[in-house]
């Protein structure tokens, strides 16, 4: 069997029937046969059946739409058929059917699972496969080589692009004649950014193509270098890392995923890449792990996003068995029908063969309709000795034609399940974008609403010109043709009458106008340009006509789209103009989610859609008017190919125009026409016409390849419609020849006899009356809503907002760090002289004896250690680096160096008694977490319930702390009624300093820079005994801090760490006062060492306390 041929479906796959074994299986869908409804029922199925803890279920898709989709049908599926086994009510759902298939006691126990499931839904994980993967490397402990304070970078375009101009002008300075085309570099090196996995081939390329290829390897290397230095990871870089560190076959990182997760279902598979693959296959193709595969390789048509269908059939043919979904819930009957007339035993490309499937909708749902076939076909009418028209005729024919179609089928009279047809139910899908934008203009001469949606990017319309117009304007606002060209924009909104009749006197009055817009720059950036643009009366112009609600919904777009530029650092006008003038010259850069094209309407208006936008989608009644063309392009720079199961990206010339290439191509487009007939539910309008590309189009071969003659096509219709479910495996071949007129038309002829389509050619058809749109209403009702039932205990707070409620006395003279709000306006505070030990280690001086006091110098220090490589093999060098860095944002009179030489001794201090014990310079970069930020529910956040109060601890508290735990008498202070009277509901957000693993626990550790010493004496060693920072701890609101943040680590450990023990796995609490840390040397004294304020909360005060902040209390 060849490696991309994947093995036949065994059987169909039934939800009620056995639940897939542990291995590898693949469950194969077709169009409209329910992946979403099956992942959500398999994931009930293994709750109430098998008891599968909802937290060890991993479900992972695609996109974050498609996961959020998923999240709420996952959760919908569990808690209906919940309701449904509580309820007993009757019901048709041959899943609860077969759930309630079970003697009492066995009920009883799913309907318990099944509520625990529903209570525990968040600790299911359910993301995107880079979602997926920053949480294994993240938050499983996982280790993946990279900077884990690294930001993960949605959108690297501009980044790629600055490296790609940099390097091209480097290299042209140094060789002028021996440096490629700009244009080439930038294409050549785009494709090898946009396939981080492939080997680049030739590895030794000759001739002009070597320094090509050189030049491309040394973008990669800089951009891998630079993406370092600003310390960013793209998507790209998650999977690389998480593939690398499950490359070791018996290394802890596989059993830790499969120590986490046992049922593994990936939807949309058809959409996976190489490296998604390595990483689902390494961590769980294993016997014990359930791996289930849900995709349909038809739809696969995102190879321009690096999806590669050739995993996918590598993927099957290693799958230890197979199934399928046999049902089609979307299409009637009578157009399932068709379109297996037209397409059953299709082979879309090697492998990927159309199978036959029921429809679970037996009748057709339309009816009145001027034809109401269920699929039509509008043909070129060919004649013998007619010349092949250019695309451009044939697109000037099509488009009025479809929008006159769409008039008369809506002036009909035509239902829907008895309803009136409305523009609405129908969508038209086109590949490009251009040719939605005229069919749209077509349908608004018409009076049709319509309303786009795409992929495009919103800089690349002309909402987008028309602000690069305004920006040049603004600019250079001296330069008369730029003043009129912004003019002409909707943000002045004159017409080149009208400003050509104002003459100079107009252009004057513009130029006054264009200066209002450089001021409102200065003063807002692009938002204050568009704020005075709409007082100016923008929306109203635009409104006023034709396509307006469009052009108004793209300019708002991309108005935020530059502002988060002029955020980002874009800040001048002529750098933003140049970042405007590139972006619009980049055709070839995929837009990112942030920049695709936005709905303009949400009115009842007939959707425009490329057909990748409207994959998942379904619409009564679909327009594919142009899947009969399919243009290639002979210019490419670089091809993907498949070499001894790897994907290689070759500029070979021989490969750019190879038949792998080709055939890759041509299975493309078959697929991409299978997605666009697909989301029909109850008709299918097509054309056809005979252009140049014909030949290279999915519709033409589908019509005219699947056999040589006519004569042929008939028995072959006639075998399909017998034996449905026999018929013969079909592969298209290529090159097709080309058929004549009279073939062609005997060939249509055979298709409708066959009842596969009606045929009528294009222009046909009645003059269409004007058809009766019922249009939604834009007049919009303020809500009325009673004040009175806001809850305004409701909040978003923090631990420093808890504690400014209440300032208890302080007990030493700290600076007011960024946490501790209004120390520096307390009362004063005596602090007593240290006790005298008689130890000489006491009265050494404080490493940072002689450094400044104030919020600045401690957020100098928390900088340091939050961006530090604690373990650089020259840490005082470093940490020094670290300090000039860090000054810049926080400038303070400091010595680099003394500063530098006090930190390093507070990195090297061991953390406990021992001198063995681990030091912060010891704590691997994998077992460290700097800035945990979080966000706590407390009293169920969005859903409330309950009412605790701040001093319901205080009772906790007693009844859980040992008499001398240092932190027993913060009680007292939260039964005071100005402090513990404040109710706990909202949400508590923060960021814990540093949290760290070691030995298999895990420790929260606070950084503290007060003063602790008399005011006037010298700070030592024995101003930071235990008893000291017990004293200061007691004497300040940090224990009420030291609480919230051991319970935010207990609630972040109880949902992500699997087999979860308190008393097993948490470490306890440490406050580090920095100026008694001197280093290895450090005394130990009255049971601890200086400088550390240890805490050990007991397994149980953690439980009691995380209930009560989830709701519990008085």
């Amino acid at each position: 069997m060849n490696q991309n041929q994947t093995p036949p479906v065994t059987d169909t796959f039934d939800i009620t029937g056995d639940l897939p074994a542990s291995g590898v299986t693949l469950i194969e869908a077709s169009a409209g046969t329910g992946k979403t409804w099956t992942v959500a029922a398999l994931a009930t199925r293994y709750v109430a059946e098998r008891g599968m803890p909802l937290d060890q279920l991993l479900v992972v898709t695609f996109s974050r739409a498609a996961s959020q989709e998923l999240r709420e049908r996952v959760r919908a599926r569990l808690e209906e058929t919940l309701t449904l086994l509580e309820s007993g009510d009757p019901s048709d759902d041959p899943l609860v059917a077969h759930l309630r298939d079970c003697d009492t006691n066995e009920l009883a126990l799913r309907v318990r699972r099944l509520r625990a499931a529903v209570a525990d839904f968040d600790t299911a994980t359910i993301a995107t496969i880079h979602q997926f993967c920053h949480y294994v490397l993240r938050g499983l402990g996982v280790a993946g080589d990279s900077d884990p304070g690294a930001t993960l970078a949605e959108d690297l375009a501009d980044l790629q692009e600055d490296v790609i101009d940099d390097l091209f002008l480097a290299t042209h300075l140094a060789d002028p004649s021996g440096t490629p085309a700009h244009d080439v570099v930038r294409k050549d090196s785009r494709h090898a950014l946009a396939n981080p996995g492939a080997v680049l081939h030739p590895h030794n390329a000759a001739g002009a193509l070597g320094p090509r290829l050189a030049l491309v390897r040394r973008v990669l290397e800089e951009f891998r270098r630079r993406k370092r230095r600003a310390s960013v990871l793209s998507y790209d870089d998650l999977l690389e890392q998480l593939a690398a560190a499950l490359e070791d076959e018996h290394g802890p990182a596989r059993q830790r995923m499969r120590d986490r997760w046992s049922v593994v279902l990936v939807d949309e598979f058809q959409d996976t890449d190489p490296v998604q693959w390595q990483v689902f296959s390494r961590a769980f193709a294993h016997p014990d792990i359930s791996l289930l595969l849900i995709g349909d390789p038809k739809q696969a048509i995102y190879a321009f996003r690096g999806g590669d269908i050739h995993t996918y059939l590598q993927a099957a043919a290693t799958a230890d068995r197979r199934t399928s979904l046999p049902t089609n819930f979307r299409s009637d009957e009578p157009l399932v029908r068709s379109l297996q007339t037209l397409m059953n035993g299709v082979a879309l490309s090697e492998g990927i063969v159309v199978h036959p499937v029921t429809a679970h909708h037996q009748g057709h749902r339309l009816a009145g309709a001027p034809d109401n076939t269920p699929i039509r076909l509008r043909a070129w009418p060919m004649h013998d000795g007619d010349r092949q028209p250019g695309i451009g005729d044939v697109r000037a024919q099509i488009y009025p034609d479809v929008a006159d179609d769409i008039q008369r089928l809506l002036a009909s009279g035509a239902t829907l399940d008895g309803r009136p047809v409305q523009p609405h139910d129908i969508a038209v899908l086109c590949h490009f974008t251009k040719d939605l934008a005229g069919i749209r203009k077509e349908l608004q001469h018409r009076g049709i609403p319509s309303v786009l949606g795409s992929n495009e990017s919103v800089l690349r319309t002309p909402a987008a010109e028309a602000w690069l117009e305004l920006l040049m304007a603004l600019e250079q606002p001296h330069r008369p043709e730029r003043v009129r060209l912004a003019a002409l924009t909707p943000f002045i909104g004159l017409t080149a009458a009208e400003l050509d009749e104002q003459g100079e006197a107009g252009v004057e009055t513009v130029a006054a106008q264009i200066r209002s817009l450089i001021s409102a720059f200065h003063r807002g950036g692009v938002a204050g340009v568009l704020d005075v643009a709409r007082s100016h009366g923008l929306a109203q112009r635009l409104l006023g006509r034709l396509g307006g609600e469009r052009e108004l919904t793209d300019i708002e777009h991309c108005a935020q789209v530059l502002q988060e530029q002029v955020l980002g650092g874009t800040t001048g006008l002529a750098s933003l103009v140049a970042w405007m003038m590139k972006q619009a010259a980049d055709d070839a850069i995929a837009p990112a989610d942030s920049r695709i094209l936005r709905l303009d309407s949400d009115a009842l208006a007939v959707t425009l859609s490329t057909i990748h936008s409207s994959k998942g989608l379904q619409y009564p009644i679909v327009y594919a008017p142009f899947l009969f063309n399919n243009w290639l392009s002979d210019k490419e720079h670089a091809v993907i190919v498949h070499r001894d199961g790897r994907r290689v990206l070759s500029f070979d010339p021989a490969d750019l125009g190879g038949a792998e290439r080709r055939a890759d191509d041509l299975g493309e487009h078959m697929r991409l026409s299978y997605v666009a007939m697909t989301r029909a539910q109850s008709q299918l309008v097509l054309w056809w016409a005979p252009s140049y590309d014909s030949r290279n189009a999915g519709l033409h071969r589908l019509l005219f390849g699947q056999t040589d003659s006519p004569e042929a096509l008939d028995t072959l219709l006639q075998e399909r419609t017998d034996r449905p479910h026999l018929a013969p495996a079909i592969a298209i071949p290529d090159p097709l020849p080309k058929p004549s007129p009279a073939s062609i038309n005997r060939t249509l002829q055979v298709w409708t006899d066959h009842d596969t389509f009606s045929l009528a050619e294009i222009g046909s058809g009645d003059a269409p009356a004007k058809a009766e749109v019922v249009r939604a209403t834009s007049r919009l009702a303020a809500r009325s809503f009673d004040p009175s039932v806001i809850d305004r205990a409701w909040r978003r707070t923090s631990y420093s907002g808890l504690s400014a409620a209440h300032e208890l006395a302080a007990a030493d003279h700290s600076e007011p760090e960024d946490d501790v709000l209004g120390r520096a306006d307390e009362e004063a505070v005596t602090i007593t002289a240290p006790a005298q030990t008689g130890d000489p280690a006491l009265a050494a001086p404080s490493p940072m004896a002689d450094q400044p006091v104030g919020a600045t110098f401690g957020s100098l220090v928390h900088g340091v250690l939050e961006h530090a490589d604690l373990q650089a093999s020259d840490l005082r060098a470093h940490l020094a680096e670290q300090v000039r860095e860090q000054l810049v944002q926080w400038p303070v009179e400091v010595s680099v160096q003394l500063l530098a030489d006090a930190l390093h001794a507070v990195c090297t201090t061991p953390l406990g008694v021992d001198d063995d014990a681990p030091r912060l310079a010891d704590i691997l970069g994998t077992d460290r977490f700097a800035e945990m930020d979080f966000e706590l529910p407390l009293a169920g956040g969005d859903r409330p319930h309950g009412r605790p109060v701040l001093g319901d601890m205080a009772d906790v508290l007693d009844a859980r702390l040992a008499a001398d735990d240092p932190l027993r008498p913060f009680a007292a202070a939260l039964r005071d009624e100005s402090y513990g009277a404040q109710t706990l509901l909202g949400y508590l957000t923060g960021s814990v300093d540093l949290t760290f693993r070691h030995d298999g626990r895990y420790y929260v550790v606070d950084y503290k820079t007060n003063w602790l010493g008399l005011p006037g004496e010298p700070l030592t060693l024995a101003d930071y005994t235990p008893s000291r920072l017990a004293a200061a701890m007691n004497g300040s609101s940090y224990p009420l801090q030291a609480i919230l943040y051991s319970v935010v680590l207990h609630r972040y450990l109880r949902w992500r760490l699997p087999g979860y023990d308190p008393a097993e796995h948490f470490g306890g609490v440490m406050y580090l006062y920095l100026r008694g840390m001197a280093g290895p040397d450090t005394p130990v004294v009255e049971g601890g060492r200086c400088g550390i304020f240890s805490w050990q909360p007991p397994a149980g005060l953690l439980d009691e306390l995380s209930d009560l902040l989830d709701g519990g209390g008085r």
